[in-house]
């Protein structure tokens, strides 16, 4: 169905960046103060060529204690809900010292569609905890398979999301490969992101200078056999994610920049 290709959740795991250097244990790392970091919230539009399918929103919320959270939220429209019905939503919990992720939550509602997953990160003890259950009916609760997996890390390994957020704290460099571990699925992966150059792009700020970075998976996993993706963020100390594109077989899925605050 085109909204399971159009999964944003899937889309952002698009955006898996982050440190290229782990240690085990309990990382002692730098606390990330960009502009974004006070509070922020992004919607963009979602299409598939002509077609407008819905709306997703990521927001950043300060919390006490030195944390944050990062809540995604995607819907379809009113004519895409009346034949496939969707609703996810992402939930992050991460420490402002180097982003990293204490609890990472999503819930998908698509069409029959039923997943439920929480990955919870034990540093010290160097695991992280994961549980994944797809349901057959919401309302009676009823399961159609469930999974709990413990995943061996090593202190900096991120979630789809914290390495969303930590990209834009990046240099960027053209040309440059960053490297850096993340736990999804039932793994722990190694991920590179590479800056492919600068180019300019019409969005909701008018035309701005923008940074293409492509995010590639080495090995087995999330991003295998889902086509090419592409992220366009604003040349600039706010990095904003303007323009996001994920190539499919039947052509390619795009979330554009409709709202910033």
């Amino acid at each position: 169905m085109l909204f399971r290709s159009l999964r944003f959740p899937r889309l952002t795991a698009a955006l898996l960046f982050a440190l290229s250097f782990a240690c085990a244990g309990e990382p002692n790392l730098p606390e990330v103060n960009a502009p974004w970091m006070k509070g922020e919230k992004l919607t963009f539009s979602l299409g598939w060529g002509f077609i407008t399918a819905g709306t997703a929103t990521l927001e950043v919320k300060p919390i006490a204690g030195g944390k944050t959270e990062f809540l995604t939220f995607a819907t379809g429209n009113k004519t895409i809900n009346r034949i496939y019905p969707v609703n996810d939503t992402v939930y992050t919990r991460v420490r402002n010292k180097g982003l990293m992720t204490e609890v990472f939550r999503k819930r998908l509602h698509e069409g029959t569609f039923h997943n439920t997953s929480v990955i919870r990160f034990d540093r010290k003890g160097e695991k992280a905890w994961l549980s994944d259950t797809v349901f057959t009916d919401m309302k009676t609760r009823k399961t159609k398979r469930s999974a709990d997996t413990a995943v061996t890390i090593q202190g900096e390994e991120h979630s789809i999301m914290s390495a969303f957020y930590l990209v834009r704290t990046l240099p960027l460099k053209v040309g440059e490969t960053s490297r850096f571990s993340a736990v999804s699925g039932k793994k722990r992966y190694e991920l590179k992101v590479i800056v492919h150059g600068r180019e300019k792009i019409e969005s909701i700020f008018g035309e701005v200078p923008c940074i293409k970075v492509e995010p590639v998976l080495d090995g087995d996993g999330i991003f295998v056999s889902k086509g090419r993706i592409f992220i366009w963020l604003t040349d600039d100390e706010r990095r904003i994610p303007v323009l996001m594109e994920c190539e499919i077989a039947l052509g390619s899925i795009k979330a554009k920049l409709l709202e910033a605050k």
